[in-house]
C-alpha cells in the first residue's frame, strides 16, 4: 500500500458544503419540488438527519461551526459590525482555533471557495475599502486555510461579486458568463485535483451564497421552473408536509404550522405571475448549486477518493423573510452591473427578477414555504429559524441509507472533524490559550451506533433566545414571553406548555441565564444602545 492509500484508509478526507438561507424543505430528499439529485443521491447512500441546528443567521452560524464554540465566544454574538466587546467584536476572536487552524496542525491540507462572512465589514461600493492587513478583517488564508477563492461579505450580485479574493489577491470575475455558484463549484473542483496530488488529506470548506438573496440565476434554470408555482405557497407547503411524512423525516403526529399570518391567501395575490418568477429563480439558485455539487462528488469518484472522503451538506439558517435589509446591504452594493448598467434595487412588482440589472428576495410568504412545517424564518431561534437539513455521505463508513433523529448543534462539527481525522483539539495555539471546544463529537451515529448530546444547546440572537435539552425546547421571541415545547409531541411548536409546567420552565431559564453569563451574552436592549454611542 502506498503513503496515499495509507492516508486514506485511516484519516479520511473531509468536505463541508454549507448553503446560505436555504429552508428546511428546499431540497428533493427533504420533501421539495426542486430538483436536486445529487444531494437526492448522497441522501440515498448516506444519512440524513433530522434535527440538526444552526444559529439562525449567516455570520453566527459560521462562526460556530468554524470554532466549534458558541457565536459569542467566537466573536461574532450579533452580526460583524465590532461592539468593542470581545462577544461581539465582529470577527473571530483569537482565544478560538478554526477547524482549518486545528486540522492543519494535524497534517491536513485546508481550502475554502466561497463565503467567510467572519471578518468583519466590507463595502462594496467603495473599492478603497478593499485593502488587506486589516487585524479587525481577517480572511480566510489568515485562519488556517491554505487555499481560498471567494467573497468575505455576506453577501451580493452573483454576476459581479465584490470584493473578491484568490487568496490574499483581488482579482475580477472572469469569462462573459461568470456566474459565483458556478465558480465557487469550480475552484472546489480545482482544489480537490491539486489536493489529491499530494500525500496529505484535505479538509475543504465549499460555502455557497445560495440561494441567499438576491434573486440571480441563469435563465435556462428558470425556465425549468416557471408555472411551477401558480398554485401558490399554501400548495407547495401541503404538498411539502405530506412528503416530509411519507420519508419518514417527520412524525405524522405533527401538524404543519398555519400559514403566516403575515402572508396573504394566495387567492387575494395580484401579481402572481411575478410571484411564480420570484420562486422560481430561487429554485434555479439551489438547483445549480446541487449540479456544483454533483461535479464536486463526481471529482471524488474519478479521482478514487470518493469511499474514504466525509461529506457533509447543511444551511447556515432557515428561510429568509428578510426584504434586503441585513446591515443595509442595498447601501454597500455595488451599483452597477460588470456592463456598467445600472442596478435596480427592491422588490419591484411586475419587475421580473433574475437578471444582473436585478435585485430582489423571495419574501416572507414563500420563506415561509421553504421552512415547512415550521414556524418563523432566520433571525428568530424558534423552528423555521434554526432547523437545518444535514446529510452525511462517506461510502466506505455510512454503507446504507439511513434517517437518524438525534440532536446535532454545528458546534459538533469541529469536534466530529476532529475525531474522525484522529487530530487532538488545541489548549493553546500560537502561543495563546484556546478556550474550551463546546461541541460534542457524532462519530459514533456516521458509524451506524446509537448516539444523543450529552449536554444542553443554547442560542441567543437579537434577544431572541432557546434551550433544547432532550424532549424540551424553550424558546423566546424578542420581546415576547417564554415558551416551552414538548418536540417529540409538538416540533411544529403549537402547543405551548409554559403555563402548565412551571417548574421545567424555571429550571430551563436558569439554565440559560447560566450559559448567558458564561458566553457573555449582552441582553439585545443593551447591545442596541451601545451600538448607538459608538
Amino acid at each position: 500500500m502506498n503513503s496515499r492509500d495509507e492516508r486514506s484508509a485511516n484519516r479520511p478526507n473531509i468536505i463541508l458544503i454549507l448553503a446560505d438561507d436555504m429552508g428546511f424543505s428546499d431540497i428533493g430528499c427533504y420533501g421539495s419540488e426542486i430538483q436536486t439529485p445529487n444531494l437526492d443521491h448522497m441522501a440515498a447512500g448516506g444519512i440524513r438527519f433530522t434535527q440538526t441546528y444552526n444559529c439562525a443567521r449567516c455570520c453566527p452560524t459560521r462562526a460556530s461551526l468554524l470554532t466549534g464554540l458558541y457565536p459569542h465566544q467566537a466573536g461574532i454574538g450579533h452580526m460583524v459590525s465590532n461592539r468593542g466587546i470581545p462577544a461581539y467584536q465582529g470577527h473571530l476572536r483569537d482565544d478560538c482555533v478554526t477547524i482549518a487552524e486545528a486540522l492543519r496542525a494535524g497534517g491536513y491540507r485546508t481550502l475554502m471557495s466561497g463565503k467567510w462572512h467572519v471578518g468583519g465589514i466590507y463595502k462594496r461600493n467603495d473599492a478603497s475599502d478593499w485593502h488587506l492587513g486589516d487585524p479587525e478583517r481577517p480572511i480566510p488564508p489568515d485562519r488556517g486555510f491554505d487555499d481560498w477563492y471567494g467573497t468575505p461579505a455576506g453577501a451580493g450580485s452573483y454576476f459581479n461579486p465584490r470584493p473578491l479574493f484568490r487568496n490574499y489577491a483581488l482579482i475580477e470575475p472572469e469569462g462573459d458568463n461568470y456566474y459565483y455558484t458556478d465558480a465557487v463549484s469550480d475552484n472546489a473542483v480545482r482544489m480537490i485535483e491539486e489536493a489529491a496530488e499530494g500525500d496529505q488529506p484535505f479538509f475543504l470548506h465549499v460555502s455557497y451564497t445560495a440561494p441567499h438573496w438576491p434573486l440571480h440565476a441563469i435563465e435556462k434554470d428558470i425556465a425549468r421552473y416557471r408555472g411551477r408555482y401558480r398554485d401558490g405557497w399554501d400548495a407547495v407547503r401541503t404538498a411539502r408536509h405530506e412528503e416530509l411524512k411519507g420519508l419518514g423525516i417527520l412524525d405524522p403526529r405533527w401538524p404543519i404550522s398555519p400559514r403566516d399570518e403575515q402572508a396573504p391567501d394566495w387567492t387575494d395575490v395580484q401579481h402572481q405571475d411575478w410571484e411564480d418568477r420570484r420562486m422560481a429563480v430561487y429554485a434555479a439558485q439551489v438547483d445549480c448549486m446541487d449540479r456544483g455539487i454533483g461535479r464536486i462528488v463526481a471529482k471524488l469518484r474519478e479521482l478514487r477518493i470518493v469511499q474514504d472522503t466525509l461529506t457533509i451538506f447543511m444551511s447556515d439558517n432557515g428561510g429568509c423573510a428578510e426584504l434586503l435589509r441585513e446591515e443595509g446591504q442595498q447601501a454597500k452594493e455595488w451599483p452597477t452591473t460588470r456592463e456598467g448598467l445600472p442596478m435596480k434595487f427592491g422588490n419591484i412588482s411586475g419587475l421580473m427578477p433574475g437578471d444582473p440589472t436585478t435585485y430582489q428576495s423571495y419574501d416572507l410568504p414563500w420563506a415561509n414555504a421553504s421552512n415547512t412545517p415550521f414556524r418563523l424564518y432566520k433571525h428568530w431561534v424558534h423552528e423555521g429559524g434554526i432547523a437545518t437539513p444535514m446529510i452525511a455521505y462517506w461510502p466506505k463508513t455510512i454503507t446504507e441509507s439511513d434517517i437518524d433523529h438525534c440532536l446535532i448543534h454545528v458546534i459538533d462539527l469541529m469536534a466530529t472533524f476532529l475525531d474522525v481525522a484522529g487530530v487532538e483539539y488545541p489548549h493553546e495555539y500560537s502561543g495563546r490559550p484556546i478556550q474550551p471546544l463546546e461541541g460534542e463529537s457524532f462519530a459514533p451515529a456516521l458509524r451506524g451506533e446509537a448516539w444523543q448530546r450529552e449536554h444542553p444547546i443554547f442560542w441567543e440572537h437579537e434577544g431572541n433566545r432557546a434551550v433544547r435539552d432532550g424532549r424540551w425546547k424553550l424558546v423566546n421571541k424578542y420581546p415576547g414571553n417564554w415558551e416551552l415545547y414538548d418536540m417529540i409531541q409538538n416540533r411544529t411548536e403549537l402547543n405551548d406548555l409554559a403555563a402548565r409546567n412551571r417548574l421545567q420552565v424555571e429550571k430551563m431559564v436558569a439554565m440559560y441565564d447560566e450559559w448567558a453569563e458564561r458566553c457573555g451574552v449582552v441582553p439585545w436592549e443593551e447591545l442596541l444602545a451601545r451600538g448607538r454611542n459608538r
